[in-house]
């Protein structure tokens, strides 16, 4: 059988070879875990597909999705991308005001919506969304929403009236908007990334050539599908692959559904593995002496093992011995923790600690590390399971193209690079050149093997541990609006949350304490605590609008105003971001150890 050349093509193509195979999807209700065969999910995405149809959706229509993961979000993409329409992945986690951006600047026709609380965040702004006619909802007795099973009862009623459908939806041109996914730039705004069918596909099918996954494998889907890493490789992989997809019940259960579903993959961020790291850390240190000892002891052997074994040397006997003690005395309990059987980790979205992807591969439960954006469909790079570098996120995968500029920028070419940034035809010419590189804002290098290194960040886009884009211009332009603050900066890129380093104007502050009858001590009216309490309060009302993730946790106080002559400002007035972390470096650290 030929290669899909589209999402049409591959989602119909893993139904062919798998409808008698193990479960497509499981999810787990009522304490059960159910499980949604290929030809289940086949039916449900015909009849889906047949509904908005029936709605009056018409092709290359822009249909959003905001949920959570659940199977229903599986069969809304599929079904709207079956339908010939491009869907709109929207985070369930944003504020009504930002739903209601991503809607209109899409021009969605209709929404699809988990249950009654995104529901009223779309009706919150419906009035300014004139190209909006129908919302969907996953759950059922959502007021003002057409129900799931509703839109499915009708599409099955309509199927005679569409005998054409698969092999419509096969037809789609390869080069047709696939889905619109919309990432925060440093301008503020969030762009809406143009994929088509042709770019994910190639990227589907270019990292099934690095790391080999089956129908014999079963996955853990807990990072969120409007991430485009969990979309191309816990979705689209997983399917044509013919791995079942278990979704988990939150984050905060991934711990149990590890040992009810016991995955043999894992896609997650960084902070998950810290997590783990962490857990293991501290379990050893909190048991008595001989615990400590015979951890240590089989983590340095482990380590030592996986050193020889990375750099491609021959295991000493005593060496191979000593690991088979570690994992039976301290690995075999991880192993156990994480269900057993996972063959190996996939790692994205921020950079892996190498001390934590060591000691993984040591305890026998590789972290393999990818590196990618929205923007590339989005894997560019990943390391082969069976030869990683640790400290790298691996070569390009096939068809991809790596470079580094002259300044070290990383650039990116191949079928994978996006049609561009929705309606933003400046934008996407100042990040793809005339000759088809795409400027990913990262610094990086090339090893001699052609494993790629990531360095620094060339744009100040804040990626936390957790994998969340945070564009810090807009949200420290929020708060210099106020007139207590002069200049703010946000800190967090790498960190678990961000936080965020303001200079208030002291003579407004003077007069606001002046007013109160506030006794000030000479030199010390920023640091009395009702003027550090005033200035959180006012620097976090003017955050109220912010998705959760972009809310600092900590405001922090420098009493001095960013200069030129200091170092930290640019002659133009842009603040140099680095040079004031290491001004207050001792303060941040404190701020996020308390």
């Amino acid at each position: 059988m030929n290669s899909p050349d589209t999402l049409t093509q591959l989602f119909f193509n893993a139904i062919d070879r798998f409808s008698s195979k193990r479960a497509a999807l499981r999810y787990k209700k009522g304490g059960v875990w159910h499980d949604i065969t290929h030809f289940e999910l086949s039916r449900q995405v015909h009849h889906v597909a047949l509904g908005l149809m029936e709605l009056g959706i018409k092709p290359g229509d822009r249909i959003a999705i905001l949920s959570a993961n659940r199977p229903e979000w599986a069969v809304a993409d599929y079904a709207c991308l079956t339908a010939c329409c491009a869907d709109v992945p929207i985070y369930p986690t944003l504020t009504a005001s930002q739903v209601a951006y991503i809607l209109k600047d899409s021009e969605a026709c209709a929404a699809f919506v988990a249950d009654d609380e995104q529901c009223k965040k779309v009706l919150a702004h419906r009035d300014d969304l004139s190209a909006l006619r129908h919302v969907i909802a996953f759950d059922d007795g959502v007021p003002d929403a057409v129900s799931l099973r509703e839109l499915i009862q009708r599409g099955a009623a309509a199927e005679s009236n569409y005998p054409h459908y698969k092999e419509t939806a096969c037809s789609v041109d390869r080069d047709s908007l696939a889905t619109l996914i919309y990432t925060s730039g440093t301008t503020g705004d969030p762009k809406g990334v143009m994929l088509t069918h042709h770019n994910i596909t190639s990227n589907v099918l270019a990292g099934l050539k690095v790391i080999e996954i089956g129908p014999n494998d079963s996955c853990l889907s807990l990072l969120p599908l409007s991430h485009s890493f969990e979309r191309m490789a816990g979705h689209y992989i997983m399917l044509h692959a013919g791995t079942t997809i278990n979704y988990a019940e939150s984050i905060e259960q991934v711990p149990a559904n590890l040992l009810e579903v016991r995955p043999s993959i894992v896609l997650s961020v960084p902070r998950l593995f810290e997590k783990i790291y962490a857990r293991v850390l501290e379990n050893a240190m909190a048991g008595g002496s001989v615990t400590r000892r015979i951890f240590f002891w089989a983590r340095r052997n482990a380590e030592t093992w996986a050193d020889v074994k990375l750099s491609g040397g021959s295991i000493p006997i005593t060496l191979a011995v000593k690991k088979k003690i570690a994992d039976r005395l301290v690995f075999s309990k991880l192993q156990a923790r994480t269900g057993g059987r996972v063959r190996f980790f996939v790692s994205g979205g921020a950079p892996l600690s190498p001390e934590i992807a060591r000691f993984f591969y040591a305890a026998g439960i590789p972290i393999i590390e990818g590196y990618g954006l929205t923007e590339t469909a989005p894997l560019i790079s990943v390391n082969p399971l069976e030869a990683p570098h640790i400290g790298t996120v691996g070569p390009a995968v096939p068809g991809v193209e790596v470079r580094i500029a002259p300044d070290g920028e990383i650039l990116c070419r191949g079928p994978n690079v996006m049609q561009g940034y929705y309606n933003r035809p400046e934008a996407t010419s100042e990040a793809i050149d005339p000759e088809g590189w795409f400027h990913t804002g990262d610094i990086g290098e090339l090893d001699a093997q052609g494993y790629l290194r990531i360095t620094d960040r060339k744009k100040d886009i804040i990626v936390t541990a957790g994998g969340k884009n945070i564009a810090p211009q807009p949200i420290e332009n929020m708060v210099k609006t106020n007139k207590y603050i002069l200049n703010a900066v946000m800190i967090g890129d790498k960190r678990r949350f961000p936080i965020i380093l303001v200079v208030p104007d002291e003579e407004a502050v003077g007069k606001w304490a002046a007013e109160r009858r506030i006794t000030i001590i000479s030199n010390k009216l920023l640091s009395h605590p009702d003027i550090v309490a005033m200035v959180e309060r006012e620097v976090m009302g003017n955050l109220r609008d912010l998705a959760s993730y972009e809310m600092p946790k900590k405001v922090l106080i420098a009493e001095q105003d960013f200069t030129i002559e200091a170092g930290e400002l640019t002659p133009t007035l842009k603040v140099k971001r680095r040079v004031v972390e290491q001004k207050y470096r001792e303060q941040i650290e404190a701020a996020y150890r308390d």
